[in-house]
């Protein structure tokens, strides 16, 4: 009896002990969970902002969030008091059934800014996205590094942007700035592959208060740093939306387009009742015959993609190029066009720069490349040139030479010198197709400026335009592996798309980087 007594008095006791234990950590996970506290956390709600655990929960399927470190930055240290899962809501989710690493800055705890143990976090996030192969997603809003950081030791221990550059090119990442970004937190935007900008949030190195005191510059933050400047000027951010809630709804969207990692390929859509052939008969009414008239070359895109659907990424910055995500046949793909309502397609920096890193991050993840080529060269004159074009346009004709998967090319009207060569238009180039329309003009200069610059008149510079004024030419040489009529254009892509889907579908791994850039 008495050891039975003792027995269960023992056994009473473990349970009193797990009660008070399983207590404690619900306190204090609802204080780390309470974040800011109920009155930033309404004046947010107030503004039409979403809070950082919203922002997650909208982000992930539901119920799907497994919240890691939670406890992180729960005690007093050198005298301060405790922070709230240290201003950073992290851990693994699934987007659309498929797993993903994602955190958010917590900007209403000490203004999101990164202390040691988020620091800590923001590694070990990295890490598990690196380790198992799946994308990571980071909610920017916040200071930078914290000030009282400099009251610790600090510890001997990896960098995130380091661990960040490692994942370049193995599994996709995405940031999106939700609200002021700086130092710390905005690097580690920067070294993302897709970058989302929600309007009214501004990203800088500095804000404006260490700008004035560094520089004596008198900004304010949108002039620093805003959302339309980078977007639209400086080209750091790739695309810009409205809200919280737009943002979210793009990161969901541009993940659906990539497989999960470098090792993987693109899961093809099944969903969709626009999957198989079909005549594209508004082509000849979009496209002009003659060289000179523009025409929206998203109109094109529109007719090719499964239900018209696209997701341009960077629109506002390059805009005499187009890179576009879209579905052909269920098969998600990049498309790089040329914009003939822009300059008629003519490449300049900020086109050629966009196009090799939508290249780069294409390539790394084995999506097939469609080029439609309408151009008449790379854009010259003395602001280009200053401007540096020609290094700019060498680095795009690099990444589409390194591109590893499937190459698609199209001369939809004219394509000359580079202009031809940085959109894939290179035999010997591992090409699964080269087409072109029966309105092709090629050469190193257009026709009239090619007869001028060589001093050439009367039936000579006549002999020269009929030879570079049709595609009979090209097509006698086998310079193109087919001059198709343009309602075909959908179907020979399609069938492309079809040939080369071994190669695509095949266990791959992340490219090993090679050369080095112009």
């Amino acid at each position: 009896m008495g050891d039975g007594e003792n027995a269960g008095s023992g056994s009473n006791r473990g349970i009193r002990s797990w009660d008070s234990l399983l207590e404690a950590l619900r306190e204090r996970r609802a204080r780390a969970r309470a974040m800011g506290g109920e009155q930033r956390l309404e004046r947010r709600k107030a503004q039409g902002r979403l809070n950082a655990r919203e922002r997650v929960a909208q982000l992930c399927d539901p119920d799907s969030f497994r919240e890691l470190g939670t406890l992180v930055g729960g005690l007093t240290r050198s005298g301060l008091p405790p922070a709230p899962a240290d201003a950073l809501v992290g851990g693994i989710g699934r987007i659309d059934g498929r797993s993903v690493v994602v955190f958010a800055e917590d900007f209403t705890v000490q203004g999101g800014s990164i202390g040691l143990g988020n620091q800590a976090k923001r590694v070990r996030l990295a890490e598990l996205a690196l380790q198992e192969r799946v994308p990571l997603v980071m909610l920017l809003e916040g200071a930078g590094e914290r000030a009282t950081n400099a009251l610790e030791r600090y510890p001997r221990t990896a960098n995130d942007l380091q661990l960040l550059a490692r994942l370049s090119g193995q599994v996709p990442t995405v940031a999106v700035i939700m609200g002021s970004s700086a130092g710390h937190g905005a690097l580690c935007g920067l070294l993302a592959d897709f970058i989302v900008m929600v309007d009214g949030a501004a990203l800088f190195s500095a804000g404006p208060p260490l700008v004035r005191a560094a520089l004596g510059e008198e900004v304010t933050k949108e002039e620093l740093g805003g959302a339309e400047m980078h977007a639209r000027t400086s080209g750091v951010v790739h695309n810009l939306v409205p809200s919280d809630e737009a943002a979210l709804a793009m990161v969901r969207d541009y993940l659906g387009y990539f497989p999960s990692s470098g090792w993987e390929t693109a899961p093809l859509d099944t969903s969709s009742a626009d999957r198989g052939k079909r005549s594209l008969d508004r082509m000849v009414d979009i496209i002009p015959e003659a060289l000179h008239r523009p025409y929206d070359m998203k109109r094109v895109i529109e007719q090719l993609a499964d239900d018209g659907r696209m997701l341009e990424v960077q629109p506002l910055y390059g805009a005499a190029m187009l890179t576009v995500l879209a579905r052909i046949g269920g098969q998600p793909v990049a498309v790089v066009a040329n914009q003939p309502s822009v300059w008629a397609g003519a490449v300049d920096k900020a086109a050629a720069e966009k196009a090799a890193h939508f290249l780069e991050v294409a390539s790394a993840y084995s999506l097939p490349v469609v080029f439609l080529a309408d151009n008449p060269g790379i854009l010259s004159g003395s602001a280009a040139e200053r401007a540096g074009t020609l290094r700019a346009a060498a680095r795009m004709y690099g990444a589409q030479a390194r591109v590893r998967s499937p190459k698609l090319h199209v001369t939809l009207r004219k394509a000359f010198g580079f202009g031809s060569s940085i959109m894939a238009m290179n035999p010997f180039d591992s090409q699964t197709l080269t087409l072109a329309f029966p309105t092709v003009t090629l050469g190193a200069l257009p026709a009239e400026s090619g007869g001028d610059a060589a001093k050439l008149e009367g039936e000579r510079r006549a002999g020269l335009a009929e030879s570079q004024g049709s595609a009979w030419g090209p097509a006698d040489c086998m310079a193109f592996d087919e001059i198709i009529e343009p309602r075909e254009l959908r179907d020979a892509l399609l069938d492309g798309l079809a040939l080369s889907r071994s190669r695509v579908s095949q266990p791959t791994e992340p490219a090993r980087t090679t050369g080095i850039r112009p």
